[in-house]
């Protein structure tokens, strides 16, 4: 589990093909801020953009580690498959603070950014998130975006889904990979696992 509070900024050096199909996954190199792996070890979880991931191997002198990922979740998520920054978070440990809200790293789908700019101090972001998961947003609910715990201030139903609309403050954007998004950028989404349980039992 995670709270969606990013604790760091990593680099994507290498990608590795594990096979010679497309059903096979890559092998990500990541390089970490220093001091940033001190407390990891092999097999611990680390979300990369909002997805669960887990360390395959570390190096401390580098500060970088590896993760395996499948075809199956490169073809579920976005940002993974590109040598870039991501947004990264070490899994919840039972004493620490839940700054966020509740968050598994599992990405539901993938959104697209229709709007960017600033409002006053802050920035005003909108996204169109697919039509199977418009009936988990809600006003004032919780959003992952990019492995970002964020508040959803509205919604507007769209016949192919919806879109959100989310305000960020510059300490946001600048210590997450939003400060590269602009419209038509795609992002790992992931809803709040307790509107999946009302959803499912209201169903039900």
């Amino acid at each position: 589990m995670f709270t969606g509070i990013i604790t760091a900024l990593g680099r994507i050096t290498h990608l590795e093909n594990l096979g010679e199909s497309e059903a096979h996954g890559k092998r990500l190199t990541i390089q970490a801020p220093d001091e940033y792996l001190d407390d990891v070890v092999l097999g611990d979880s680390i979300a990369l953009n909002g997805a669960c991931m887990t360390v395959t191997s570390l190096s401390l002198d580098s500060s970088a580690f590896t993760i395996e990922i499948s075809a199956e979740s490169l073809r579920l998520t976005t940002g993974l498959d590109q040598l870039q920054e991501v947004n990264m978070e070490k899994a919840l440990r039972a004493a620490d603070r839940l700054g966020g809200h509740m968050v598994s790293g599992h990405v539901d789908g993938i959104g697209t950014v229709s709007h960017f700019a600033p409002v006053g101090e802050s920035h005003e972001l909108r996204i169109v998130a697919p039509k199977a998961l418009a009936q988990y947003l809600a006003y004032k609910g919780s959003i992952t975006v990019q492995g970002v715990s964020l508040t959803v201030n509205s919604v507007t139903d769209l016949p192919d889904g919806c879109e959100f609309s989310i305000n960020l403050i510059a300490h946001t954007i600048e210590h997450t990979t939003f400060k590269y998004l602009q419209p038509g950028s795609q992002v790992n989404l992931e809803v709040d696992v307790i509107a999946r349980y009302v959803a499912r039992m209201m169903g039900r």
